[in-house]
This record gives C-alpha cells, sequence and structure tokens, in this order.
C-alpha cells in the first residue's frame, strides 16, 4: 500500500452524515474537506439515502479517494434508529463499491480510542484532538460535529494503516526518546 492517498472518511446518518477527505502524502496527513450533509429537510427516508448516495458519489468524484474509511453502526436499544443508520451506513459504501473503492470499517470505539487513546471520549474531544493534530484553523471547524466525526474515520485509517514495521531496536524509554525526538511532545 502506496503512503501517498486520499482517504474519505464518512460517519453515516439519516438526519446528518458527515464526511473528511484527508491527503497523506510523504506519511503527512492533511485536511482537504469537511463537510455535513443536512438531510432532516426530506421527510422520505429513501429519498435520504438517495441524496447519501449522490453526495458520496459526487465526493468520490471531486476528491477521487483511494480509501473509504466508515463508522460501522453501533448496538443500540432502538432497533429502528439502528436498522436505518445501516442503511444509510449501506448506501454509502455502494458509492464506493460503484467507484471500486475499497472500504475498511471502524467501530466507534475505535476510532475514539485512535484519536484521543479513550473510547468514551466526547464528540468534542474528538474535535479538539482532530483540530490540534491536523492544525485546522478554528474558523475551518464546523460546529455540527458530524463533520469531524466523518474526519475521525479517516484519520483513524490513517492511523491503522501508516504504521511503518519498525526494524529498530530499543533499550528502553530513553533509547527510544533519543532515536525518535519528532515521535515525543517536547522533543527536538
Amino acid at each position: 500500500m502506496t503512503n501517498d492517498r486520499i482517504i474519505l472518511g464518512i460517519d453515516p446518518g439519516t438526519i446528518v452524515m458527515g464526511y473528511g477527505v484527508l491527503q497523506v502524502a510523504a506519511n503527512k496527513p492533511v485536511l482537504l474537506a469537511l463537510g455535513i450533509l443536512q438531510l432532516n429537510k426530506y421527510d422520505d427516508h429513501y429519498l435520504r439515502l438517495r441524496r447519501i448516495f449522490e453526495r458520496v458519489t459526487g465526493l468520490i468524484d471531486q476528491y477521487c479517494p483511494d480509501e473509504l474509511a466508515i463508522e460501522a453502526p453501533f448496538f443500540g436499544k432502538n432497533v429502528q434508529s439502528m436498522l436505518k443508520l445501516g442503511r444509510a451506513q449501506g448506501v454509502a459504501m455502494a458509492a464506493a463499491l460503484n467507484r471500486d473503492i475499497p472500504i475498511f470499517e471502524y467501530a466507534p470505539l475505535k476510532i475514539k480510542m485512535s484519536i484521543t487513546g479513550n473510547g468514551q471520549a466526547s464528540k468534542e474531544q474528538v474535535a479538539g484532538m482532530l483540530q490540534r493534530f491536523l492544525r485546522i484553523p478554528q474558523e475551518n471547524m464546523l460546529p455540527q460535529l458530524d463533520a469531524t466525526d466523518g474526519l475521525a474515520a479517516a484519520v483513524c485509517h490513517y492511523f491503522q494503516t501508516n504504521n511503518p514495521v519498525s526494524e529498530k531496536k530499543y533499550t528502553g524509554w530513553k533509547d527510544f526518546i533519543a532515536k525518535n525526538p519528532g515521535k515525543v511532545a517536547g522533543g527536538k
């Protein structure tokens, strides 16, 4: 897998779908796009699914992603809500499959853990970590946290697939820090 790629991240939803587009060049992630698809203006559930398919297809045509990272539905008490969310996810996945884009699915717990180190982190904490990690100016942040949830799926995928296997051997933490100053906060 080449390290230079574009990852489309999707947070599926039938009321609001969030997305983020991440470009990875020379192992450095850069935000290309962040947004939402507002669906509550459509009363018909099937029309919402059509809009999801059209928007994801449009994002694919615009940004030419190499991979799609999508948040998996989580088990909830409301079966009808879970079914609708699964349909939204399926439609987004169908758009990617229609363009031969590989799909990577991540549980919400995995995404939060990957971004914040805490699987129980709030949406606000996830957004704050993404803003710092990608150096996103405050004016580019959206008030809808569904957008950063979509971006979080893309960044989680980046973290999961961008860890090169290290041949280095370390004798301890001091040795690791000495050999990797750029990986440690406050390092030189």
